[in-house]
């Protein structure tokens, strides 16, 4: 194989390789948390923000993301690190609650996408408030699914 083609390959698999790290990390700051487990949402769908939770609030990526024992990723880098999403662990849709919840562990009520989420973030919403005398973190439907526009 001549020099120059091999060079041209050596190349475009690094180049390659590099592109594959970089889409795997990279994160939009603000993102719809739309997921595919779901057929059709009933609610609007939550636009979160990287950037005023991690920089301007200063909540460490572990506060969300976190292993399979529930342990936190404490060490994960905002846009560095690569993380599943929430429905790779938390695989059924929707949110278990009422006489369906009733008798089940909170482990396995989380093993539903919206009660994973909203368990995480209201806490941490119910937390900030408290903490802070306000009432500045969303802790209503309303608030963090606006109503459709249609």
């Amino acid at each position: 194989m001549k020099k120059s083609l091999m060079m041209t390959i050596v190349i475009g698999l690094v180049t390659l390789f590099a592109v594959a790290i970089y889409a795997g990390t990279t994160v939009d700051d603000v993102f719809k948390m739309e997921n595919k487990i779901y057929k059709k949402h009933k609610k609007s769908i939550v636009e979160f923000t990287h950037k005023k939770h991690n920089v301007d609030y200063k909540i460490g990526c572990g506060e969300c993301h976190h292993d399979e024992e529930g342990k936190a990723l404490d060490d994960l880098k905002l846009g560095e690190s690569e993380v599943q999403g929430c429905a790779e662990c938390h695989k059924k849709p929707g949110i278990l609650k009422g006489k369906k919840a009733k008798g089940k562990t909170d482990k396995e009520k989380r093993e539903y996408h919206g009660n994973a989420l909203h368990e995480n973030c209201i806490k941490c919403h119910k937390a900030f408030n408290k903490k802070n005398k306000t009432k500045k973190a969303p802790q209503t439907c309303k608030t963090c699914h606006p109503k459709k526009k249609k």
